[in-house]
């Protein structure tokens, strides 16, 4: 039997910083996770500035150990198919990294034992332990395993009845894409409805596309707009080697889902924390991750739901619930909606700054 003082399912962002903060705290800790490292994790990656102060890491000595990092001061926004707006900044905002780098680095900075290619198969709960896998025992389990995490599933005993966010994106070489949608400054175009937007990201030596939406009815028929739209402007998102992939994922807050038990903390997308904005979800899953630590190591070795209740008041005010949560201009009407994505200071100041940037925070 393999003992820890805590086991993190899920080794992304979420849990590898809740696995990193643990051991600096002396604990041992051991990550579980399906994926084998680096895994393959498309994502459109970019990060704002207070991620890495949220890490304590430096965004030049990560770059420094040979990563990618883009460097961001604008963007281009608009509805799909419409005038694009070009927003910059006298400096700079945002970072594009890649997912695959990025999550190995925080995984191997953590310090944890890890188990790759290893699925949460069993979790039962005895006495005072939980028993992982019929081989892993350990009195404390953190769900980091994003929408579909096992951790979270046991908890709530069964499948979540809310709505997720419906996305498919793709990620391949920059290649002939130099200037356009491929430039140097990433894209973002709202769909004609206002029910989600797609995407353009590009990152070093890669581009990433993608689309999300709220409502998947008619999804596949967005999709298709989106590609035949990347390739009008010179982006090629049916080459040979481009693969889409397709996730899902809560940006609602986190509603009546419950996010702790005894010996159990839900982090990150396993716990909905998305910002329903934007749709992000790295920068929330690090603070809930460092939230999940902080709280545990507080408990001095107490493991009851009132012992973990100052992270569940923590995180619920930090992300409170979004009954329907529509794309964030569907706060009006579509019509007035597709007029405001048409002027630069409402992409600016309410778009960029409030909610893609989160500079109001």
């Amino acid at each position: 039997m393999i003992r820890a003082d805590a086991v993190i399912v899920g080794g992304g962002p979420a849990g590898s910083t809740c696995a990193g903060a643990l051991r600096r705290a002396g604990w041992d800790v051991l990550v579980v996770d399906r994926a084998r490292f680096p895994r393959d994790k498309v994502c459109a990656g970019w990060l704002t500035p207070e991620v890495f102060t949220d890490l304590e890491l430096s965004p030049d000595d990560y770059a420094g150990a040979g990563l990618t990092l883009q460097r961001i001061s604008g963007f281009r926004t608009g509805v799909l198919g419409g005038p694009m707006i070009e927003t910059t900044y006298p400096h700079l905002v945002s970072y594009g990294i890649l997912r695959r780098e990025f999550d190995q680095f925080l995984l191997q900075r953590s310090g944890a034992r890890v188990i790759e290619g290893t699925p949460v198969e069993t979790l039962r709960r005895t006495q005072a332990t939980w028993i992982v896998n019929e081989n892993i025992e350990t009195p404390i389990v953190i769900g980091a395993g994003g929408h579909f995490c096992p951790v979270a599933r046991q908890l709530r005993g069964g499948a979540d009845t809310a709505q997720p966010v419906v996305a498919k994106e793709a990620e391949f070489p920059r290649r002939g894409h130099a200037a356009g949608l491929a430039a140097q400054v990433p894209s973002l175009f709202f769909c004609r409805d206002l029910d989600g937007y797609g995407w353009c990201v590009p990152k070093g030596d890669v581009i990433n596309v993608g689309i999300g939406r709220r409502d998947r009815h008619g999804f596949s028929t967005h999709v298709t707009d989106l590609v035949a739209f990347l390739e009008a402007h010179g982006v090629n998102a049916q080459s040979a080697d481009v693969h889409w992939h397709g996730h899902a994922y809560f940006a609602s807050g986190v509603g009546p889902r419950p996010l702790v038990d005894r010996g159990v903390v839900l982090v990150g997308d396993a716990a909905g924390l998305a910002y329903p904005e934007s749709g992000e979800g790295i920068r929330p899953s690090i603070q809930s991750g460092q939230l999940a630590a902080e709280t545990l190591i507080a408990a001095n070795g107490r493991h009851e739901i009132e012992d973990l209740q100052p992270y569940d008041t923590a995180v619920r005010a930090a992300h409170p619930h979004v009954a329907r949560g529509p794309a964030p201009v569907r706060a009006v009407s579509t019509m007035a909606g597709r007029l405001l994505l048409r002027s630069p200071s409402f992409t600016r100041h309410v778009v960029l700054d409030r909610w893609f940037l989160r500079r109001a925070d």
